[in-house]
């Protein structure tokens, strides 16, 4: 009840402007991430699956489920989907699909459709952010909380009424799931930890729509959601907010195709790039807080997807090439002979300092130490994208575009 009662302010149009950012963010992504292997996978898999009035990214009409399974699938394969830092979450690539599925199957406003993504947001980020640390140590989150905030989402958009959504939202909950083996392994499975989540929720919604009851307590209870996957959890923040602004607003986009704990250490090379010259370049440091590291000290990517996971890549490229893109993560690229000479010198270290600030602030430094002897230094307390460094509307439309044009889309379809 509490989290479905920080649902009933007010929604402005501005806040209406920065839900359809989002919503355009994750179309460029999903766009070009339908055309990846995993996607065509998926989009051959939904192919099957009975025809309706929701539509699967690329025009095939698909029933809501199917539609929000394979479109929360292709929204994260590129890893520049947007973030939520404390939660350490993707609310993008789970509840916009399903959003957008339930709004096509229910002809609804776009001023409602854009509601249903605020609220699926601010449910999906309350419950990250208060699962504690030591859940993210085995979980993902996004999985884990993604099916909150598409039940909320289409909640919003099937108007359950008060008990009906604390059903969708209980039925989401006991469907809840994702183990983070897969960062082990070169599978496709992130993928479908967001496809699942996406189409779990608004399975969960259309059910309670019907009067599909739902467990009232399933965070709290004692065999509940916190109780069996969150050790160290924080109830208190489900109901905090920080500024009173809609939890959307303190979402990051991600300009760079990697994982977000490589981008400030990506954004302190590039300003490496500008006071350094390769030839001077003895070694690199750097450092950073234990997840970055734990998720990404990787000296000699195999795949593209280890690629965009491996500091010693983002700071070698980024200084060797400029601004990444979406090339720079290829095997054509992290094979490249230069790339691999520097990575060899790049070294990684714990900070107490960016440990200290971190998840509410996702930081690196990078020091070069010179071949003379000197050194040059550069801290990124944040990531650009972040709220505290914001990119700007012009900077994300512009993103979106070009991920479309990339995805062979011509300049007069976009």
């Amino acid at each position: 009840s509490i989290l479905i009662n920080k649902l009933n302010r007010p929604k402005t149009d501005v806040d209406r402007d920065r839900a359809s950012l989002h919503f355009l963010d994750w179309l460029g992504c999903s766009i070009l991430g339908k055309n990846s292997s995993s996607g065509k996978i998926i989009s051959r898999y939904v192919s099957t699956k009975e025809k309706g009035s929701s539509t699967v990214i690329g025009g095939t009409p698909s029933s809501a489920e199917a539609a929000a399974f394979a479109n929360g699938a292709f929204g994260n394969v590129l890893e520049m989907d947007d973030i939520h830092r404390t939660s350490i979450l993707h609310p993008g690539p789970v509840i916009i699909p399903a959003a957008f599925a339930s709004a096509q199957s229910n002809k609804v406003s776009s001023k409602l459709f854009l509601d249903s993504i605020i609220c699926g947001y601010e449910i999906m980020i309350s419950i990250g952010q208060s699962v504690g640390p030591s859940h993210y140590r085995f979980f993902h989150n996004t999985a884990t909380c993604g099916p909150f905030g598409s039940a909320a989402a289409c909640a919003i958009i099937y108007g359950l009424n008060h008990s009906q959504f604390i059903s969708a939202l209980g039925n989401a909950g006991s469907l809840t799931g994702g183990l983070w083996q897969l960062r082990n392994e070169n599978v496709m499975t992130k993928q479908l930890h967001n496809a699942h989540a996406s189409r779990s929720g608004l399975i969960a919604a259309l059910l309670a729509r019907d009067g599909f009851t739902g467990p009232a307590k399933i965070l709290e209870g004692p065999l509940g959601f916190f109780a069996a996957m969150c050790p160290d959890v924080k109830p208190d923040k489900i109901s905090f907010n920080e500024n009173n602004n809609w939890k959307i607003f303190d979402t990051s986009f991600k300009p760079w195709a990697a994982c977000r704990h490589a981008h400030s250490t990506i954004d302190a090379a590039l300003k490496i790039k500008e006071k350094v010259s390769l030839e001077e370049i003895e070694n690199i440091l750097i450092y950073t807080y234990e997840d970055s590291i734990k998720f990404c000290d990787n000296v000699n990517p195999k795949t593209q997807l280890q690629a965009k996971f491996s500091l010693q890549h983002s700071v070698a490229t980024s200084i060797i090439d400029g601004p990444p893109t979406l090339k720079s993560f290829e095997k054509e690229n992290f094979e490249r002979n230069d790339i691999q000479k520097l990575r060899n010198k790049i070294y990684i270290e714990s900070s107490d300092y960016h440990n200290n600030l971190y998840p509410n602030h996702y930081g690196a430094t990078v020091k070069v130490n010179k071949k003379d002897g000197s050194c040059v230094e550069v801290l990124e307390k944040d990531a650009l994208g972040d709220p505290d460094k914001p990119i700007s509307s012009e900077q994300v439309i512009s993103k979106a575009r070009s991920l479309m044009l990339e995805s062979g889309l011509s300049e007069n379809k976009i």
